[in-house]
């Protein structure tokens, strides 16, 4: 494990070897994900493309620093993907040289990724089950893993999953819990930050999504005219997991298609 300090902060930060004359890729994690839980897709897709890839943990998450007082002071603000994206990401890119990216979020970290497009140069971006404006099966599922957790004192088995890649799991946990279900988030709406990206943008989302509807990648579109979607049957919240071959194939294309 490598560590990174960025702003203060010292971050988990995985390389992926791949051509040096060629755009990286830069991999954004989950609300709840970290290097370890993207477990071996990311080396996957960087050999079927040939570029270098860079994979991160978030501040509290994986092995990165932990937030202090996640419940009370540390409690992340309803901008927290705004700073993640205007702030840390732009950091950690000038420490490690990359100029235009190719960046591929997921969830929490599609929203970051369409964020930073929107204000930087990237020589493309890609959102896996994004999320632009906050939606009320959103909430509700996310108020279900709330009570999941809730059910024993410890999170349960929910819990001593996030033990086996969290260093702090608990604060991994109720750091996205609590500012997603806050009445502050309830407003989180970036269809107009979208409108800014001028890089070729991809966005896929599965249309069994328990977080999200097809109307996520549907306003990307109305906002961004040259953006691709894909829609993938049977297919959750984590394209690349319940997908993987038919997502690698796919952000292989689009990628290879870039110039």
């Amino acid at each position: 494990m490598n560590k990174l300090v960025v702003n203060g902060v010292a971050l988990e930060v995985q390389a992926i070897a791949g051509s040096k004359m060629l755009a990286p890729l830069v991999f954004l994690h989950e609300g709840l994900g970290s290097v370890a839980m993207w477990r071996d897709w990311p080396t996957a897709l960087c050999r079927a493309t040939g570029r270098a890839g860079w994979v991160y943990s978030r501040r509290g998450y994986g092995q990165s620093d932990a937030v202090p007082d996640v419940r009370s002071t540390g409690r992340l603000q309803p901008d927290y993907l705004h700073h993640e994206a205007w702030a840390v990401l732009p950091a950690l890119l000038a420490q490690r040289g990359v100029e235009k990216p190719i960046l591929i979020g997921h969830s929490d970290g599609a929203s970051i990724a369409l964020l930073h497009a929107s204000r930087h140069a990237c020589t493309a971006c890609v959102a896996m089950a994004p999320h632009v404006v906050v939606e009320p099966i959103s909430i509700r599922a996310i108020a279900v893993v709330r009570d999941t957790w809730l059910q024993s004192d410890d999170g349960g088995k929910l819990r001593e999953g996030l033990a086996r890649h969290h260093v702090d799991p608990d604060g991994a946990f109720w750091q996205w819990n609590d500012v997603w279900l806050s009445q502050g988030f309830a407003s989180f709406d970036i269809r107009g930050d979208c409108a800014r990206i001028t890089c070729p943008l991809l966005a896929l989302q599965g249309t069994d999504d328990a977080y999200g509807t097809m109307a996520q990648i549907d306003e990307i579109a109305q906002r961004v005219p040259h953006a691709a979607t894909v829609k993938l049957a049977a297919c959750g919240h984590s394209p690349h997991k319940d997908q993987a071959a038919v997502v690698t194939a796919v952000l292989a294309g689009f990628v290879g298609g870039l110039a």
